[in-house]
């Protein structure tokens, strides 16, 4: 491994939850988008105890296609196999290898950027056998240097907390998004780095999953997407809009949901006796990558541009979802609205409890920015806790007794 990457790397929040699945589960199957630091969690983690090999190179590829009893000889146990979905087809002969020691964990530890194909793959191949884990992109507390630090309502101290990132270096570290190269390399060019990104995406995981034979229609429609975020998402005026059939645009979505690119958040629904919303919102996972998409290489014209907003509600709303993931756990988030106006940005099912999320653009909180709460908390009076107005300024403030406004530096 690069001596570099050990001495640059950030510690990561799965590392005791990927340490935990290698002493329980003969195989562990870590996913998640390219250059989210897989690879290199894997080497610096087990560098000493596992050899490594790249599915990637075509001869290593035809190698394990080719003859994968002979390639599996060849790499014996402790062994990372990288980017697995390249050969799906060796998964089950290494549940034979797994069934012939059952009781040996930590075997395999394999890593894929597809999650289409290779959870499909392990599902049929390794059920009962590997542990599914997912990496994104750094979150916030990652970065700092406090990578197991609880979400803000996990916290007792969350009224006494203050924020340490200046305003206009927050929306600096929003535009850079969270893929460690950027995060550990600050004189990387953050605009020609996303923009590579893309195009690599573009070329290798989406002509693999779907025959997309317009690229520059495709990246029409990430552009498309990325003006819609933190918004409902209507099918059929972005197909009517980019002039493509609605299955088109389905198969798109498809794809950036399947490698990671896009979370689609889906409303909460309960009988509380309103009509709600019932269609998804879309967001970019990382925030870099939105506001690359939309254009934005400013920090001013961010804020300041009709996309400030959802700038701000796509980090936050990527904070939470990553902080949970990389504990291992499957979030529970919606957002809730009803049609006579009444919402919530974000919902958080916990322990049996709700936790409403208002995100403000306002870095000054006042307790009308907390209407929102005070009507969902009125309907699931049962089930919620207070809630939180995550804002981009630096105090904490009690917006009565129902809310309290925290700066998104403390989330």
């Amino acid at each position: 491994m690069n001596p570099n990457h050990l001495k640059n790397y950030i510690a990561r929040s799965l590392e005791p939850v990927l340490l935990q699945a290698v002493k329980e589960f003969p195989a562990v199957v870590l996913t998640g988008p390219r250059q989210s630091g897989k690879t290199t969690l894997l080497r610096r983690l087990f560098n000493n105890t596992s050899r490594y090999v790249s599915l990637e190179p075509p001869d290593v590829r035809m190698a394990a296609v080719q003859d994968p009893r002979a390639f599996l000889a060849m790499h014996t146990p402790p062994v990372i196999f990288d980017e697995v979905q390249y050969a799906p087809d060796l998964l089950p002969y290494i549940k034979e290898k797994i069934d012939a020691r059952r009781d040996l964990c930590g075997q395999y530890l394999l890593t894929g950027s597809q999650n289409l194909l290779v959870v499909k793959q392990v599902t049929e191949s390794l059920a009962g056998r590997a542990a599914m884990l997912r990496l994104l992109p750094l979150t916030r507390r990652e970065i700092a240097g406090d990578a197991q630090a609880p979400l803000i309502w996990e916290t007792d101290q969350c009224d006494q907390r203050t924020a340490s990132c200046a305003y206009d270096s927050l929306w600096k570290n929003f535009l850079r998004g969270g893929f460690p190269e950027l995060a550990v390399n600050p004189d990387r060019d953050t605009a020609l780095w996303h923009a590579s990104y893309v195009q690599t995406y573009l070329e290798r995981d989406v002509r693999s999953l779907r025959q997309v034979g317009d690229l520059t229609l495709f990246q029409n429609f990430l552009r498309a997407l990325a003006a819609r975020s933190a918004q409902l998402l209507h099918l059929s005026e972005l197909s009517r809009d980019l002039g493509v059939a609605v299955n088109t645009v389905k198969a798109w979505l498809s794809v950036l949901e399947a490698t990671y690119q896009i979370i689609m958040l889906r409303p909460y629904f309960a009988n509380v006796g309103k009509r709600l919303v019932k269609s998804p919102k879309v967001y970019f996972t990382d925030v870099g990558t939105l506001c690359y998409l939309a254009g934005l290489r400013d920090p001013d014209h961010a804020v300041s541009g009709p996309m400030g907003g959802p700038i701000m509600e796509t980090a936050v709303l990527s904070e939470i979802v990553k902080t949970l993931t990389h504990r291992g756990e499957d979030p529970q988030v919606y957002f809730w609205r009803t049609s006579a106006g009444s919402e919530i940005d974000i919902v958080v099912e916990h322990g049996g409890k709700l936790t409403p999320v208002e995100v403000k653009l306002s870095a000054t909180p006042r307790p009308t920015m907390a209407s929102g709460i005070r009507s969902f908390r009125k309907d699931f009076e049962k089930r919620t806790t207070p809630g939180y107005v995550i804002h981009p300024g630096n105090i904490s403030l009690p917006l009565g007794p129902d809310a309290l406004a925290v700066p998104f530096d403390i989330l």
